[in-house]
């Protein structure tokens, strides 16, 4: 009998310890028994305590369901984000197209959900009311103002849309509303932004200051994407707390929670033609051709 009761605590033992490692490996916690550290990149012109407040009840429930640590690290132009992807330094992002773009063709991130924002978006390039500019042409030999590497309807798609130009030189805006206001004090002939952007804060300077000169083709919205550092299991638990989000957290954070990521290949392929261009922007004058013109279809066509 005493034999048959060891045998039974063995047993109940043998129990436990299997329970416990299977509730071990069902714990989004990392095997030394630290929590999971989740660092959010967030790219914002705003300053950081308006950035940051949007976020804090998607921080706490992110925390909250996967047991971990969550930090959120704004950036306030593309270059530092940039710098960010290719280090492989954030967990999770939430990507403009241009910058989602780079993430998913250089630094192996994943798309998981898409964001908020205009489903078709569209860059522009803005001159003066009452510029004789009527034509991209037009802007031969005149500076302009891009905004920052990374940035696709800032700097991809007007690159690409003024490829055959060559320009007095290139200035690269930090801001939309920056260089809607070197366009108003005639230091660029021309500033490039999101049809968005230019809707936004072109009251700021009064009615009737700018005109649009050119549209690009649309391009889709921007994206969340998770960092290749995030191992599998990991992935799973975050994004199914994402998609199980409350609508209010999720529109706060600006993601749509029951939606699949748009397919940026096409964005993707615009941006490694542009890329070639990059050495030249920085010239005076700037000379948006290539040697290789096979890398474009035409001038200002689409991949």
């Amino acid at each position: 009998m005493e034999q048959l009761g060891r045998w039974w605590r063995f047993c109940l033992v043998g129990l436990l310890a299997v329970l416990l490692v299977k509730a071990a490996g069902c714990s989004p916690t990392r095997v030394s028994g630290q929590p999971m550290r989740l660092t959010v990149g967030l790219v914002s012109y705003d300053d950081g305590a308006s950035s940051l407040e949007k976020y804090q009840r998607f921080q706490a429930y992110l925390a909250e369901q996967l047991k971990a640590v969550v930090e959120l690290e704004p950036v306030f132009n593309e270059i530092r984000a940039v710098e960010q992807i290719r280090a492989a330094n954030w967990s999770l992002v939430f990507a403009p197209s241009g910058l989602a773009a780079i993430a998913i063709a250089e630094a192996n991130y994943l798309p998981i959900l898409p964001m908020l924002g205009t489903p078709n978006q569209r860059s522009v390039l803005v001159v003066r009311d009452d510029s004789p500019t009527q034509a991209l042409g037009d802007l031969a030999n005149q500076a302009i103002a891009l905004g920052e590497a990374g940035s696709a309807t800032g700097y991809y798609l007007p690159l690409y849309d003024l490829y055959g130009l060559t320009l007095q030189k290139i200035e690269f805006a930090p801001t939309p509303a920056i260089a809607l206001g070197w366009v108003a004090e005639g230091r660029v002939a021309a500033g490039a932004m999101a049809e968005e952007d230019f809707q936004q804060h072109r009251a700021a300077f009064g009615n009737g200051v700018f005109r649009v000169l050119h549209t690009s083709r649309a391009i889709p919205p921007g994206v969340v994407l998770i960092g290749p550092n995030v191992d599998r299991n990991q992935q799973q638990y975050l994004e199914q707390a994402m998609q199980n989000a409350e609508s209010s957290i999720a529109a706060d954070a600006g993601y749509i929670a029951n939606a699949a990521p748009p397919d940026l290949s096409q964005l993707i392929q615009l941006v490694e033609k542009v890329r070639p261009l990059e050495a030249r922007v920085k010239e005076q004058p700037a000379v948006l051709t290539l040697e290789t013109t096979s890398l474009f279809s035409a001038p200002g066509g689409w991949p």
